[in-house]
């Protein structure tokens, strides 16, 4: 049985179920969603609690086994968790989680709690058994679209709100600016407002004042917010890569990887296969296969051919090699190809406005 984060407390309220796993790559939504099993839990009776961490391939999966089957001298139910930080439990692991799933009874709660899988991982025969046996309760991040909402709810759930209308909006758009990919930093600054300033409206100013800029960006985010042709957010994560000391050979290989996918797929198209297809052969899938989606029919031959060209001119200046006609520094050189990515693509036309495109003269001025 699946339940969405957002549905766990509903859920809970209703009673607790003898398993839950709980697995994603959000360590706010997951250390949340622990929590709220476990208070259940205590409030259920399971006033006794073992952790039994997976590390490495030497785990004694028969303890844990027999745990299950050992009734507590000091709680009428006990919690037991089982932490697998790697995502993998192996064969002897897979065997004995299944095993576990057969032998559930009312005097266990179980909390099972893993990173972020795979689709092999999800179809494996140890997570259909958990999933068959139990609740699953899949975290994942917050998207940079859906974080404004997100933060206002938050601010709703401690009795605060900004104000409405455009200027709402801007509020919340800059607070999701500062803390894009660190939901725990977001968590605590909200919290922080909390103590700062007593329930009701908050201003502009009050959350520019309160909030700081901790933001973490994804590199392979930079490549979607270039796909998505948004220039003003593709070229704040870039700088926000360089001060928290990403490798500018990394940022340049998922750029010119995103180049050459483009080019396989339009060249698949070109030669009469269906977008959809090249796409799936190409392994473009998710929130990039959108991107591909809205991409490839914009680009031409010369333009991709000119981005091939800029990215292995790129891939030299990143390893320190000179170019006569490109930026020395090889972040300003990123930034060259970013803009030019963009221009290639096509304009992006944001909520509300008019399309906006990228000039010749900027990205080569870069």
């Amino acid at each position: 049985m699946q339940v969405r984060a957002d549905q766990l407390p509903q859920h809970l309220a209703k009673g607790v179920r003898p398993l839950y796993t709980v697995w994603g790559d959000e360590p706010l939504l997951a250390q949340e969603a622990g929590d709220a099993i476990r208070t259940a839990a205590r409030a259920a009776g399971c006033t006794e609690r073992q952790v039994h961490t997976v590390s490495g391939a030497h785990f004694d999966w028969s303890s844990l086994l027999g745990a299950s089957q050992a009734m507590s001298l000091f709680a009428d139910r006990q919690l037991i968790e089982i932490r697998i930080p790697g995502g993998k439990p192996g064969k002897d692991g897979s065997e004995a989680l299944q095993r576990y799933c057969e032998q559930l009874g009312d005097e266990v709660v179980t909390l099972i709690q893993l990173p972020k899988l795979d689709r092999t991982q999800q179809s494996s025969g140890w997570f259909s058994a958990l999933d068959a046996a139990g609740v699953t309760v899949r975290v994942d991040p917050v998207e940079r679209k859906a974080l404004p909402q997100w933060i206002a709810q938050r601010l709703a759930q401690q009795g605060q709100r900004v104000q409405g209308g455009d200027e709402g909006q801007r509020t919340l758009a800059f607070f999701a600016d500062r803390v894009e990919g660190n939901l725990l930093a977001a968590h605590q600054e909200i919290q922080k407002l909390g103590l700062l300033y007593p329930p009701g409206e908050l201003g502009f100013e009050q959350i520019e004042a309160a909030v700081l800029n901790v933001a973490r960006y994804d590199v392979f985010k930079l490549g979607e917010a270039v796909l998505a042709g948004q220039v003003a957010r593709a070229l704040r994560m870039l700088d926000g890569l360089q001060a928290e000391g990403e490798a500018a050979v990394l940022v340049h290989w998922t750029l010119a990887e995103d180049i050459r996918a483009l080019k396989r797929v339009r060249d698949a198209v070109s030669g009469g296969k269906p977008l959809p297809m090249a796409l799936r052969e190409n392994r473009v899938w998710g929130v990039r296969e959108r991107l591909f989606e809205r991409a490839v029919p914009l680009l031409t031959d010369n333009g991709l051919a000119a981005l091939l060209d800029a990215a292995q001119v790129c891939d030299g200046l990143v390893k320190g090699l000179r170019h006569p006609d490109w930026p020395l520094d090889a972040w300003e050189s990123l930034r060259r190809l970013v803009l030019m990515l963009i221009e290639q693509i096509g304009s992006a036309a944001p909520a509300g406005g008019r399309p906006r495109v990228v000039s010749t003269r900027l990205a080569l001025g870069a």
